[in-house]
C-alpha cells in the first residue's frame, strides 16, 4: 500500500488501506493489482462456516446492486487540465488522474501569479539596475508625500506581520489536528488488529478440544489451523502497514510544518528589517532585501496555491465520505477500495457462527449427560470414580431459530461455565482416579474450558469481524472523521491560506515601496531643507544672511587696513 502522490489523502490512507485489510475474514495473499489490501477465503473453510464464509468473501457486495452515485459531484465540477479544460464530472475518485488534474487547477491562480510576479518584477529590477532607469514620484520631496509613503509602508508591513502570525498559529493548529486525525485512524487500526489477535487466540484453543475422546472433525481442525495462519498474516501485515504509513504521514507533515514556520519567520524578518532600512535610507542593504523579497514572494504564492489544492482535496474527501456513509448501498468510487458484502450474506455468516456455537454446546453436554453425571461401572473405560453433586449442563445461547435464549436454573452460561465447573473438579491420584468428590478430572475440565472458550470467541468476536466485513466499522470511522475531524482541518487550512495571502500581498507591496524609497533625494541637506517648516527655513536664511554680512564687513575692513 502506497501513499498517494497528493498528501491530502492523509484522511484515507489508513482507513481505506488498513480497514479493507480485513474486509473478508481471511487472506490468501496481497492482491497485486490493488493499492489496498484485500483478503479472501478461497477454498478454506471452518466446519459449517464453509459455504457462507466463501459466499461472503466472494459476494459482489451492495455496490453491484445499488444505483451508481457520483461522490461530491457538485464540488468536483472543475476544469480538467488533461481534457482540454473541459468540466470534470467524475466526482471524487483518488484513482482517477483527471480528478487530481481538476483539483490541481484550483491552485492555478497562485502559480500563475507567482510566475507573473517573478517575471515582471525581475524585468523591473533588471531595467532599474542595468539601464539606469529611475522611478520618480511627483512631489516626492514634499513632506506630505514622504509621510504618506511612510504610513502606507508601515500599514503594509503590519499586514505582512499579521499574515505571519496567522500562518504560525494556523500551521500549529493544523499540524496538531492532523496528528489527532492520524492517531484516531491508527487507533481504529489497532482495534482491528486486536480483534484479529483475540479471534486467533481463541480459535487456537479449538485444537485442544477433546472431551472424553469426542473430537471436532479433522477437516474442521485443519481449517482452524489455516484460518489462524491467515488471520495472523492479516494482523501482522495490518500492523506493519499502519506503522509504516503513519511514519510517512508524520514525516511529510513535519516537513510541511517546518517549511511554513521558516516562511513565517523569514518573511517577518524581511518586512520589519526592510522597513527600518527604508526609513534609515541604507540603499545598498535595501537592494539586497528587495531581491530576497522578490524570490520569497514568488515562493509564498506557490505555497498559497498548493494549500488551496490541499484545502479543496480535503473538503472533497470529507464530503465524499459523508455521502458514502449516507448511501451505503450505492456504487461509488469507494466500492473498489472497500469491497463490502451485502447485509443478507453478512447475516447468514452470523447465523452459521451461531450454529457452530450450539454444536459446541451439544458436544459438551453430551459428555456431561453421558459420562460426568452418571455412575459407570468399574469396567467402563470412562469410569474414574465420579461422585458428588450433579454437574450443571452448558446453556444453549440460541434456540432452534437462532434467537437469544435465557439460561435455566440448572444450566451455566458460556461466560461463567469455567468458574462454576471448577467446583465440580476432583483431585486425581497417580492412577488417574478421583480421590475427592467431583464429576470431572482436571484433564477433562481443561478440555471443557477449551470448548467453552471457542464458543465464547465465536459469540463475542465474530460480530466485530462482521462489522469490518460489511463495512459498518469503516462507515462508523468515516462518520466520526467527517463530524469531528473534517471541520477543524478545513478551518485551520483556511487560516493558513489567509496567512499566506496576507504575507504575499503585504511583502509584495512593501517591495514596491522599498524601490520608491531607494530613489528618494540623495542629499541629506535637500531632504532636511524640504522637510523643515517655513519658520525654521526663514530663521536659517536670516542666520545665513547675517553671517554673510559679517564676513563682508571683515573683508572690507581688512582691505582698508591693507591700503
Amino acid at each position: 500500500m502506497k501513499i498517494d502522490t497528493s498528501f491530502c489523502c492523509f484522511i484515507l490512507f489508513l482507513v481505506l488501506g488498513s480497514i479493507s485489510c480485513v474486509s473478508a475474514l481471511a487472506n490468501d495473499g496481497v492482491v497485486a493489482n490493488r493499492r489496498s489490501l484485500k483478503f479472501s477465503l478461497g477454498d478454506e473453510n471452518l466446519g459449517s462456516w464453509q459455504n457462507e464464509l466463501s459466499e461472503t468473501a466472494e459476494a459482489p457486495g451492495p455496490s453491484s446492486e445499488g444505483p451508481e452515485l457520483v461522490l461530491a459531484a457538485k464540488r468536483t465540477k472543475r476544469p480538467d487540465i488533461l481534457d482540454g479544460f473541459k468540466r470534470y464530472r467524475g466526482g471524487w475518485d483518488i484513482a482517477n488522474r483527471h480528478y487530481w488534474a481538476s483539483v490541481g487547477f484550483t491552485g492555478a491562480a497562485g502559480f500563475i501569479i507567482s510566475v507573473l510576479w517573478f517575471v515582471a518584477f525581475g524585468i523591473v529590477l533588471v531595467v532599474h539596475h542595468c539601464c539606469g532607469w529611475r522611478i520618480n514620484i511627483k512631489d516626492e520631496g514634499s513632506p506630505r508625500s514622504q509621510k504618506m509613503c511612510l504610513i502606507i509602508l508601515i500599514v503594509f508591513t503590519c499586514a505582512a506581520t499579521v499574515g505571519c502570525i496567522l500562518l504560525s498559529v494556523g500551521q500549529a493548529e493544523f499540524h496538531e489536528e492532523v496528528l489527532h486525525t492520524l492517531n484516531f485512524v491508527v487507533n481504529q487500526s489497532d482495534y482491528t488488529v486486536q480483534t484479529l489477535r483475540n479471534v486467533t487466540e481463541y480459535l487456537s484453543l479449538a485444537k485442544d478440544i477433546n472431551v472424553a475422546q469426542v473430537f471436532l472433525p479433522t477437516d474442521v481442525m485443519d481449517s482452524i489451523d489455516k484460518l489462524n495462519v491467515d488471520l495472523n498474516t492479516a494482523a501482522d501485515t495490518l500492523t506493519e502497514k499502519t506503522s509504516e504509513n503513519s511514519d510517512k504521514v508524520k514525516k511529510v507533515f513535519s516537513i510541511v510544518r517546518s517549511v511554513l514556520i521558516a516562511v513565517a519567520a523569514v518573511m517577518l524578518f524581511l518586512a520589519v528589517i526592510g522597513l527600518l532600512l527604508s526609513v534609515l535610507r541604507h540603499q545598498h542593504a535595501i537592494h539586497i532585501f528587495i531581491v530576497s523579497g522578490w524570490l520569497l514572494v514568488a515562493i509564498t504564492f506557490i505555497l498559497c496555491g498548493a494549500f488551496v489544492i490541499l484545502n479543496n482535496a480535503v473538503s472533497d474527501t470529507c464530503m465524499a465520505m459523508e455521502e458514502w456513509v449516507e448511501n451505503p448501498h450505492a456504487e461509488t468510487a469507494l466500492s473498489n477500495v472497500l469491497p463490502c458484502v451485502d447485509q443478507k450474506t453478512t447475516n447468514q455468516t452470523l447465523s452459521q457462527s451461531k450454529r457452530i456455537i450450539n454444536d459446541m454446546v451439544t458436544v459438551v453436554n453430551t459428555f456431561i449427560y453421558t459420562y460426568a453425571n452418571t455412575y459407570p461401572s468399574h469396567s467402563d473405560p470412562y469410569y474414574y470414580n465420579q461422585s458428588g453433586p450433579m454437574m450443571p449442563a452448558l446453556c444453549y445461547p440460541y434456540d432452534s431459530e437462532l434467537r437469544d435464549t435465557q439460561c435455566g436454573d440448572q444450566q451455566v452460561s458460556i461466560t461463567n461455565a469455567s468458574l462454576v465447573w471448577q467446583n465440580y473438579t476432583c483431585e486425581v491420584s497417580a492412577s488417574g482416579m478421583c480421590i475427592t468428590p467431583g464429576r470431572v478430572k482436571p484433564e477433562i475440565y481443561t478440555q471443557l474450558v477449551a470448548a467453552v472458550n471457542e464458543s465464547y470467541a465465536l459469540q463475542h468476536y465474530t460480530p466485530p469481524l462482521l462489522s469490518l466485513q460489511d463495512c459498518n466499522f469503516v462507515r462508523d470511522t468515516f462518520r466520526t472523521i467527517t463530524s469531528s475531524y473534517c471541520p477543524p482541518l478545513d478551518h485551520y487550512l483556511k487560516i493558513v491560506n489567509a496567512g499566506l495571502a496576507l504575507i504575499s500581498v503585504g511583502v509584495l507591496l512593501c517591495l514596491l515601496l522599498w524601490v520608491l524609497y531607494a530613489n528618494r533625494p540623495q542629499r541629506e541637506e535637500a531632504f532636511v531643507k524640504q522637510s523643515l517648516p517655513v519658520k525654521d527655513r526663514s530663521m536659517k536664511s536670516s542666520s545665513n544672511n547675517h553671517s554673510h554680512n559679517s564676513s563682508s564687513d571683515v573683508t572690507t575692513s581688512n582691505i582698508s587696513n591693507g591700503v
